[in-house]
């Protein structure tokens, strides 16, 4: 067993919209930014109590970390609970189960007043800001987002640990063809560098998330994170400006999620089967003249 190598990610305070455009935007380079939230009021409010409060009642889709076999969609979710029921689990127990892509401007329209869209340069897509929530213990799959939007993602209550990947490094960190994510199997704290050598070569970014903490990070990073406490966070998107990011983006929505999932309703576990496999051979490849070189 090993461990990824990894280099924190650059802190900065308060910073300017003219600073975020030359040293992250346009290089494209992550940043974990405090002091943005401090004036929201979600700030001072935004907790798992005042999520359960507002939206106890609701019945939520949970998600784990088994992998998705046969013909299963892999949106799925695996089991469904009520967000009062799910809230007091997260804060007294370790659990895998995790909310995806919580609409807030329809599940929770009332919130979207306890935040501002920060000035910093990017041109949000206001009509998805979404919230994930997470227990202790539960990971999130390595992966990139399919619309390739940059992110801004803001964390609340408790802590939590993320790492992400340039897309630079995409061929070493064994991609599933036509997903956004990497082979389940590999266990990102704990990698086996005899079965998964490629891994060795990689190199991530990495930083601890704490309450009102915001991390950017830029079109088609990966990332894997994982909760050290109960708590959830809210993601905001802006589109690809590139064009040719743009145009990958309508690739993966437009074609591939749906070319994927007439793949597994037709041949189901062969098909993820054979993607493994290729996978495996393919980056186990790299790797070896990675080595030699």
């Amino acid at each position: 067993m090993g461990q990824i190598k990894t280099t924190p990610i650059e802190r900065v305070r308060n910073i300017s919209k003219e600073d975020f455009i030359k040293n992250y935007y346009r290089p494209q380079k992550p940043v974990l930014i405090e002091g943005l939230t401090e004036n929201w009021a979600a700030f001072q409010k935004w907790n798992l109590d005042y999520i359960r409060e507002r939206a106890g009642n609701q019945v939520v889709p949970l998600y784990n970390n088994e992998p998705t076999k046969g013909k299963q969609n892999s949106a799925a979710p695996a089991t469904e609970m009520k967000m009062a029921d799910y809230i007091d689990l997260i804060k007294t127990a370790p659990t895998d189960l995790r909310i995806f892509f919580y609409d807030l401007k329809v599940k929770l329209p009332e919130l979207l007043k306890d935040f501002e869209y920060p000035d910093i340069g990017l041109k949000f897509f206001k009509r998805l800001p979404v919230l994930f929530f997470g227990g202790q213990g539960s990971k999130v799959l390595p992966h990139y987002d399919m619309d390739l939007a940059d992110l801004v993602h803001f964390h609340f209550h408790g802590t939590k640990s993320v790492t992400l990947f340039s897309p630079k490094q995409t061929k070493l960190l064994y991609k599933i063809p036509f997903a956004v994510h990497n082979l389940e199997s590999i266990d990102f704290d704990k990698p086996d560098f005899e079965k998964f050598p490629a891994l060795q070569y990689v190199q991530g970014l990495h930083t601890t998330m704490k309450h009102g903490d915001a991390l950017y990070m830029p079109s088609g990073y990966w990332h894997y994170i994982k909760y050290l406490d109960g708590g959830f966070s809210m993601t905001l998107r802006a589109f690809p400006r590139h064009l040719g990011r743009f145009g990958n983006m309508l690739y993966n929505v437009f074609f591939m999620r749906h070319f994927e999932n007439l793949m597994r309703r037709s041949f189901g576990q062969k098909w993820i089967d054979y993607k493994e496999n290729r996978t495996f051979l393919r980056t186990n490849k790299r790797a070896t003249k990675l080595k030699k070189n």
